[in-house]
């Protein structure tokens, strides 16, 4: 039983450092881009403040850490929790090609186009963990609508900045 409890807790801390993990090496793309470019960029008048993306993001970090978690707990096997859990990797990884491409490149049109696939890539990692567990599931529906919100905060600043 402690066995057990030990491989679970040692599972939780790993999809938490890797969804920790993505979050820093994008923020090395997004921090330098911050002062100059993105500061300088016309954006909608609905952009939420510099303050709030932090936050948001550590929360958004954490339920995505949280859901893989759930999914791999419930899963009957190994074998039954892979397509969730490869979506899920799939998901962090446009997360952090998304900084790359909007901040890293300075480009809105390329983050536009990624955001795209990580969209996707969310609405098929929540339909594969929900397969496994309902908390799973509900715990990405948040990250799905705060990509929405940045897909179309996305879209806004590429049509301005033209």
């Amino acid at each position: 039983m402690q066995s057990l409890r030990r491989r679970q807790l040692n599972w939780l801390a790993g999809f938490l450092l890797a969804s920790y993990a993505a979050a820093g090496l994008g923020s090395l793309f997004t921090l330098p881009a911050l002062e100059g470019w993105y500061r300088h960029l016309r954006k909608p008048g609905w952009t939420p403040p510099d303050r709030v993306f932090g936050p948001v993001w550590t929360v958004l970090y954490t339920q995505i850490a949280l859901s893989a978690w759930l999914a791999r707990r419930a899963a009957r096997n190994e074998q039954s929790s892979r397509p969730a859990l490869f979506a899920w990797c799939a998901q962090l990884a446009l997360s952090l090609a998304w900084s790359g491409a909007f901040f890293g490149r300075r480009s809105p049109a390329a983050g536009l186009f990624v955001i795209g696939a990580l969209w996707i890539a969310i609405v098929a990692t929540l339909a594969l963990a929900a397969r496994l567990s309902r908390a799973s599931a509900a715990l990405l529906v948040p990250y799905l609508a705060w990509t929405s919100f940045a897909a179309a905060l996305n879209w806004r600043i590429w049509r301005l900045n033209r």
